[in-house]
Formats: structure tokens, sequence, C-alpha cells
């Protein structure tokens, strides 16, 4: 079965960066459009950025429009998420996912992100 491992997260301090990378074991994942998504103790999964299969288009959520940024590699089956300036309201457990497995309600280990104040 196709698996999506995310990575690259980590603890940091408000106004840090970190990119977080999402690799998925099966090749035809390069022809699908990607999201990432996020969900911090307490409140529901919530959509963060996606972008398409050639990466020709990509959408934000207004939390992060202007310091975060998706991008994808095609040839190393990988998209990732450079998150800039970060602040503690980021503090969350980032997951990547094609729309098919999110209809699925399959999800990754997901990885943390941790911003101290």
């Amino acid at each position: 079965q196709v698996q999506l491992v995310e990575s690259g997260g980590g603890l940091v301090q408000t106004g840090d960066s970190l990119r977080l990378s999402c690799t998925a074991s099966e090749e035809n994942f390069k022809y699908f459009a990607t999201g990432w998504f996020r969900q911090a103790p307490g409140k529901e999964r919530e959509f963060v950025s996606n972008i398409s299969w050639n990466g020709g288009s990509t959408y934000y959520a207004d939390s992060v429009k202007g310091r975060f940024a998706i991008s994808r590699d095609n040839t190393d089956n990988t998209v990732y998420l450079q998150l800039n300036n970060l602040k503690p309201e980021d503090t969350a457990v980032y997951y990547c996912n094609t729309d098919l497995r999110a209809k699925r309600n399959l999800w990754g280990q997901g990885t943390q992100v941790t911003v101290s104040s």
C-alpha cells in the first residue's frame, strides 16, 4: 500500500524557519495534487496549503499566507512545506495527504512542529 512519510519538524523559537518534507513510497504520487494539514492540541485538523500535480498552482490558508511556501520535486516523489517566521500558534502536528487518501480518512504519522515564545 502507498505510504506517505512526513519529516523535518522540530522545536524552534518564534521567528525561526523549518522545512517539512513529505515523501511517498508510490511513484504515482507525482500525478496527484497534495496538501498539508495540521492539528494542534484540542483542535480539529485544519487545511494549511496545497499544490497541483505539476506545481503550477498553490493555495494557502489565510493564517499562513506570506509565511509558508509549498513546493514539490516530482523526480524525488516529495512535497515540501517551507515554514518561515514561525509563531507559537503554528505549533501542531503537520500532515501531508492526497485527496484520495484524505477522503478515505487515511493519514500518516505526521511531524511535530513546536514553536516556543
